[in-house]
């Protein structure tokens, strides 16, 4: 099998639904969406009209107001996420929504009794300081050293989990699907274990939604599956369909641990960025995309499955969130065999390939993903 078959980066120039194109003409089919931010696709209706109907009456404020866009997405954001009585603090991105979220942890001390944070090994909450700390991936956390104090990274076992956890824990961070490592699913059962303890010894449950949420999974948030409740939900990536805005979504249990000071944003939840989001979030509630993500997810792995590709291991994730496992360490190959055919995938490690088409996709787009992604597999094979 070939080892490698690096291409120049295209340089993109525009798109519509789900096609792109670059500046020598070249068409693609983009079934990555920006990695999971472009719910709605590129040049949507309901998004470019957004973005110019509140760019027109007001972009930005300080965070001393208030805003009826940003009102009215906190409102549905708590809604959709079921923390009524909670609180939504806004930001400009994922890892900023962790940073908020490692803070909010801090503040779960238990008059300093709680001292320790989990997470799991291969996890990714960002780049930044507070969130790199939280990433379990030490090859990415060892330039930086030394990292925050304080966080341990347990492996995504019952046993490890249950060896760890006590009243000094203060929280326990979960991606529901650890996207950046390949899309690996957690045990099945695993969250509602994570539930019961962390409530057991006064921990937090802070879910990391930023990949899986917005519908991604096939249902509004991944934790929704499992039918538990957190203490908090981070999120940003597909709730603003490509505009930047994060959010750290407090339930009733944790929402009384931040108080006036102890966190803000200049930017963040300014009226263009919610505004953009409660259109994007309404558009992908009015048009059944949820549900759309469940039943294009479960096509998508058929055709995968119907392709019988040799190098084609195991499909994991679920709904739009999708990782192929392969035989070998061959995801670069077969992302840039991809690109020569016109479609847009992506290597999350070497031997994953990673889809997250925009919720919009159709079964259609779903016959052609498969009629291209079947020619890159062969060509890998056949090398």
């Amino acid at each position: 099998m070939m080892r490698s078959m690096a291409m120049p980066l295209a340089k993109l120039v525009r798109g519509r639904g789900l096609h792109v194109e670059d500046d020598a003409g070249n068409e693609y089919l983009d079934f990555l969406a920006g990695i999971a931010v472009n719910s709605l696709g590129h040049a949507h209706p309901v998004f470019v009209d957004a973005v110019a109907r509140q760019a027109a009456t007001l972009a930005h404020v300080s965070n001393y107001f208030a805003t009826e866009p940003q009102l009215e997405l906190a409102e549905r954001l708590l809604r959709l996420t079921g923390a009524e009585g909670g609180r939504v603090l806004f930001g400009n991105s994922g890892t900023e929504a962790n940073e908020a979220a490692f803070k909010l942890a801090r503040l779960n001390s238990g008059d300093g009794t709680r001292t320790r944070i989990l997470a799991l090994e291969n996890a990714f909450h960002g780049r930044t300081m507070g969130a790199l700390a939280l990433t379990g991936k030490p090859a990415m956390r060892a330039p930086f050293d030394p990292m925050a104090p304080g966080v341990e990274h347990i492996p995504a076992t019952f046993e490890a989990l249950e060896a760890a956890m006590g009243d000094d824990v203060a929280a326990l961070f979960l991606e529901p699907v650890q996207g950046e490592a390949g899309v690996l699913d957690l045990p099945a059962g695993f969250l509602a274990r994570a539930r019961e303890l962390t409530a057991a010894h006064g921990a937090l449950l802070v879910l990391d939604e930023i990949q899986t949420g917005a519908g991604r999974t096939g249902e509004w948030f991944a934790f929704q599956h499992a039918g538990i409740r957190p203490d908090a939900v981070t999120l940003a990536k597909g709730i603003g369909g490509g505009f930047p805005i994060g959010a750290l979504v407090t339930f009733p249990t944790a929402a009384d641990l931040f108080t006036a000071g102890h966190h803000g944003s200049t930017f963040g939840g300014n009226p263009l960025a919610t505004g953009v989001a409660n259109a994007v979030l309404g558009e992908i509630e009015a048009a059944g995309l949820v549900e759309n993500a469940a039943r294009m997810g479960i096509l998508i792995r058929e055709r995968i499955t119907e392709l019988a590709s040799p190098i084609v291991a195991e499909l994991r994730g679920s709904g739009l969130l999708i990782g192929v496992g392969l035989t070998a360490p061959v995801a670069g190959d077969v992302v840039a065999a991809a690109q020569r055919e016109g479609l847009i995938v992506n290597a999350a490690n070497p031997s994953t390939i990673r889809l997250a088409p925009p919720l919009i996709v159709t079964a259609a787009e779903v016959d052609e993903f498969a009629a291209r992604f079947g020619r890159a597999l062969a060509h890998v094979a056949a090398a």
